[in-house]
């Protein structure tokens, strides 16, 4: 018997769900608005120190850099893995480091 052709020869029905719930009637909205173009801009670059993080990163920002020549980039890594940045010693320096960048892009790589 050749099950290839046999295969070939069913036809199936599938039924497919949706995993996801009704749609949210509230708009979604971002804590900030976005920049509307990342020139000259610094962009913040968030590790939560997982182990592709930095690779993620770091491969972010040569594509970020070679779109805007003129962007710059800063660095934070996380003080405690797993843990929002505001609950650790670190917040103080998140704080300062957030109001330093126009906008952050963040890596949670496992």
């Amino acid at each position: 018997m050749n099950i290839g052709a046999e295969f070939n020869q069913r036809s199936a029905e599938y039924e497919v769900l949706s995993p996801w719930a009704d749609a949210d009637p509230v708009p979604l909205r971002g804590i900030a608005p976005r920049p509307a173009d990342l020139a000259g801009k610094k962009i913040g670059l968030y590790s939560n120190r997982k182990r592709a993080a930095r690779l993620t990163l770091d491969a972010l920002e040569r594509e970020l850099l070679a779109q805007f020549p003129t962007a710059q980039t800063s660095w934070y890594e996380c003080t405690t893995v797993n843990m929002p940045e505001m609950l650790t010693e670190g917040k103080a320096k998140f704080v300062a480091w957030v109001g330093s960048v126009d906008a952050v892009v963040l890596s949670v790589a496992d």
